[in-house]
């Protein structure tokens, strides 16, 4: 069976779809990709176009909700951006009583960990925190398992492979897992990053990264304003090194360090 490709027509539904769901703007520059993860839900129907899945989605909510995992699925991996992990390494030295972490668009977990693995036994057990949230419902349960390819290790420092990574054997051969000792104190959900998530309560830090390139500026403002709405007036929200918020007015933010804002008020 043969898949005739997508069409501009109906690339420009899917890209009206995805946006009016998640708040996403698709790129036409996307379109290949989005083909691409796509194709095997088209398999999985035995159908042989695009018209058709379009129709299976707009009528059937757990395929809507498959092809949005599919599409938000974006590149991840531990110790991200290590100039950030030096940022809270740096506020760690000067000592903090306590230290609640939102990892804000957590995708399958690594950026979550890594953070946990610095900030265990630099805080008291039982004084550190991390959420992770995602809308993707399928990257949080890989993040909930903390299951990763083993080549994915090469990123983490030798000083937290060593403690906090346990090589898989037998079927889990080629597979790393993450330490449980972290997980009582790691939490992962799904939300939205379009609604106000005010059951959260508040952190110290959010990391709000690679995830803003995907917004269009009036998107990106109501995304920014929520996820502050949950940060302590003194914490600090921390975007990616290649994202800016340069069309977000909000004066009671102030930037510190590229990439890193702090909340006066």
């Amino acid at each position: 069976m043969k898949i005739t490709g997508i069409s501009n027509e109906e690339f420009a539904t899917l890209q009206k779809l995805i946006f009016k769901e998640v708040g996403i703007t698709l790129a036409d520059s996307k379109k290949t990709m989005v083909q691409s993860r796509l194709n095997k839900r088209l398999v999985h129907y035995k159908l042989d176009s695009f018209a058709q899945y379009l129709r299976i989605v707009q009528i059937t909510l757990t395929e809507k909700i498959e092809m949005i995992n599919l599409i938000t699925t974006n590149e991840t991996y531990f110790f991200r951006e290590e100039v950030h992990f030096d940022f809270v390494k740096s506020l760690l030295t000067k000592g903090v009583a306590s230290l609640r972490i939102w990892s804000a668009a957590s995708s399958v977990g690594a950026e979550a960990y890594s953070l946990a693995m610095m900030i265990n036994g630099a805080v008291g057990k039982d004084k550190w925190e991390i959420v992770g949230s995602d809308i993707n419902s399928e990257v949080i349960k890989k993040a909930k398992m903390g299951l990763y390819p083993i080549s994915w290790i090469t990123k983490i420092p030798d000083q937290y492979k060593n403690r906090y990574c346990l090589k898989g054997k037998g079927k889990y051969e080629g597979q790393f897992l993450i330490d449980r000792s972290l997980c009582s104190n790691m939490h992962f959900t799904e939300n939205n990053l379009l609604e106000q998530n005010n059951y959260l309560g508040e952190f110290d830090i959010v990391f709000l990264r690679n995830v803003l390139l995907y917004f269009s500026d009036d998107t990106k403002e109501i995304v920014v304003k929520n996820v502050i709405s949950n940060l302590k007036v003194g914490g600090f929200l921390i975007i990616s090194l290649t994202e800016n918020i340069n069309s977000v007015k909000l004066k009671n933010l102030v930037q510190v360090r590229t990439s890193i804002f702090q909340k006066i008020s």
